[in-house]
């Protein structure tokens, strides 16, 4: 490798700064944080973790832990990128559960640091407690950004973000491996589906998108997910985990179905 390489390597790693929200990640944070360790500032923002999460957070030496109620992701987030003093120029923004790939670490090692770049998008792979599936319904994101190019606002379940300027797209990936237990997931979905369904039914008609039509209709999503993953993403190849993949989008699009039809019919009771 030569100097210029090397040197063009160490510029772009440490112009970024790793950023991640935690509340009660023992079963993530670590295997996580273990993808990290080219960082030399990672900024984690915990919202009240009961378990081990921060005792093995704290194992990292370049960890920095700042602490805030949650209240809304969009908010925790404007927190965790604007309020925890983060001095460089590209921030790297991640749930608790990436596994970052040994192909994305490097693809990002050769980046230009002074690109006039705004973001650059990254795909997923899934996993089902370490094995990786085939396919899945997870989008590509927006997860390293540049410091001032983005706003972030609260949209369903989760946050929206908007970037300001130029985003490229990279090859190499980042693997989404939750394994919290399955009674945490379920819990989390019957409050993500609140709060999708908040958000669609505040939306005007013609912003809302084909899928949260979908949604408004309150039996087609379930149905048609399930069957999608199962034959189209061809998840059925994958035994269990496949199996067990296409059960959680029923599960969590039937919650939001429910929520829909709840509301429909205390509205005309």
């Amino acid at each position: 490798m030569s100097e210029h390489t090397r040197a063009g390597r160490a510029a772009m790693l440490e112009a970024i700064t790793p950023v991640l929200l935690t509340f009660n990640e023992e079963a993530n944070i670590g295997r996580t944080l273990s993808r990290l360790t080219w960082g030399k500032d990672i900024v984690i923002v915990d919202s009240g973790s009961t378990d081990q999460t921060l005792a093995i957070a704290s194992q990292f030496p370049q960890v920095r832990v700042s602490h805030r109620a949650f209240d809304s992701h969009a908010r925790q987030w404007q927190f965790a990128t604007g309020q925890t003093d983060i001095r460089t120029p590209w921030i790297l923004r991640l749930d608790a559960d990436y596994d970052l790939s040994e192909e994305l670490i490097a693809e990002v090692s050769l980046l230009d640091a002074d690109a006039p770049v705004s973001a650059y998008r990254i795909a997923f792979d899934y996993a089902i407690y370490g094995r990786k599936l085939r396919s899945s319904l997870y989008p590509p994101n927006t997860v390293l950004l540049r410091t001032g190019r983005f706003s972030i606002q609260d949209g369903g379940h989760t946050e929206r973000w908007t970037i300001d300027g130029r985003i490229e797209n990279l090859s190499g990936r980042i693997t989404h491996d939750d394994r919290k237990p399955l009674s945490h997931w379920l819990a989390s979905q019957q409050r993500y589906a609140k709060k999708e369904v908040d958000y669609l039914m505040t939306m005007p008609r013609e912003n809302v998108s084909r899928a949260g039509r979908l949604r408004l209709m309150g039996w087609a999503a379930p149905l048609l997910v399930f069957f999608y993953v199962l034959f189209v993403k061809r998840c059925v190849l994958d035994g269990w985990p496949g199996w067990f993949y296409a059960l959680q989008r029923l599960m969590a699009e039937t919650m939001i179905a429910l929520e829909v039809v709840d509301r429909r019919v205390r509205r005309t009771s």
